[in-house]
């Protein structure tokens, strides 16, 4: 399936029934009081996050959503059904806004979270709710309320505990190749992954995390370059980040460069995104001469943040220690995430 994360839709609720105007017709009562019933209610439009969902691909074929119109009373007071609910569906991550504005309506985290983005409007009321001392025989009735028509624009936003970002080309994908189940396209060249990829990573003795591969950085990002804005977003939501860094491109002059224009650009787009912990990872140890840079690289990072780790994601030297490292992190942040909650 084609990973979709923007897409923009029309939802209308449900209009309401129509009220009615009748009177009573009984043998021998020629001239019955009003009997007319209400209209039933429009039916809303909800949103619901469901865990089968992990892309907005769907939206690419159906746009318009419409929640069913209650049904117009009847005689005998007889009031209209209520019409049904609309309940869509998206994956957990989704950010629903209205598309004109941008103005945010909700933001989608837990599975099974529910919200309604548009009220069904009122059933109007019979003639039967109109009779009074000086109007015995009313003859009409309220139409029922329109229900709401709004544009919205979702947007997903991945949900990992760990989100890898770098360079293109650093081996981001190979690197979750081997920490995970997923297998996402791997090639030595620049932007082989064009969308983000999730991975879980199993470890005995402790609970599964999980790992988003995020299409590479370039300078101008944060402006969408390179579709930069859309995949930055997905690494918002990560407890902390991976920052992996090509060990065979590190420049001899000005090492830290790689490390300065990811994190610039992590910056300018968002400030609470430049300010998640990280990780550095050192990647391609198995080629030739990088084991000195690798050694230059991590003094001169070590007074910025020390917590560096050198591997070979595509040898798997080191892996193994990186892997438990990045495990007890992730507990570290669920229990702190946990008692903040209680």
């Amino acid at each position: 399936m084609k990973f979709v994360d923007e897409a923009v839709i029309t939802v209308q609720s449900g209009d309401g029934g129509k009220g009615c105007v009748s009177f009573r017709r009984e043998k021998y009562v020629p001239k019955g009081g009003p009997n007319g019933g209400d209209g039933g209610n429009g039916g809303d439009v909800l949103f619901k996050t469901t865990s089968r969902m992990h892309t907005l691909y769907s939206f690419n074929f159906k746009k318009h959503f419409k929640a069913e119109r209650g049904k117009h009373g009847r005689g005998k007071n007889q009031s209209g059904k209520s019409g049904k609910d609309l309940i869509i569906l998206i994956p957990p991550g989704t950010l629903v806004k209205e598309a004109e504005t941008g103005r945010v309506l909700k933001e989608f985290i837990q599975r099974g979270e529910s919200f309604p983005v548009a009220r069904g409007g009122r059933g109007g009321l019979g003639n039967q709710r109109f009779a009074s001392s000086r109007n015995r025989a009313p003859r009409y009735a309220q139409e029922g309320e329109p229900g709401q028509t709004l544009n919205l624009k979702l947007e997903l936003k991945l949900l990992a505990d760990v989100g890898i970002i770098g360079l293109p080309n650093a081996g981001k994908s190979t690197l979750v190749s081997k920490l995970s189940s997923a297998r996402p396209k791997v090639a030595d060249y620049p932007f082989t992954t064009l969308i983000p990829t999730l991975g879980v990573v199993e470890i005995q003795e402790t609970n599964p995390f999980v790992i988003a591969d995020i299409p590479g950085l370039i300078e101008g990002a944060h402006r969408g370059v390179g579709l930069g804005t859309r995949f930055l977003r997905h690494v918002e939501r990560s407890r902390f980040l991976l920052h992996l860094i090509d060990l065979s491109t590190v420049p001899s002059e000005g090492p830290l460069g790689p490390y300065h224009t990811v994190n610039q650009e992590l910056r300018r787009f968002s400030s609470p995104l430049d300010q998640k912990a990280q990780v550095i990872v050192l990647n391609k140890v198995d080629k030739t001469g990088t084991r000195a840079v690798a050694e230059k690289l991590r003094n001169a990072l070590e007074p910025l943040n020390p917590d560096i780790w050198v591997i070979s994601a595509l040898t798997g030297e080191g892996l193994e220690q990186l892997k438990n490292h990045l495990a007890r992190l992730v507990e570290k942040a669920r229990l702190v995430d946990y008692e903040s909650t209680q």
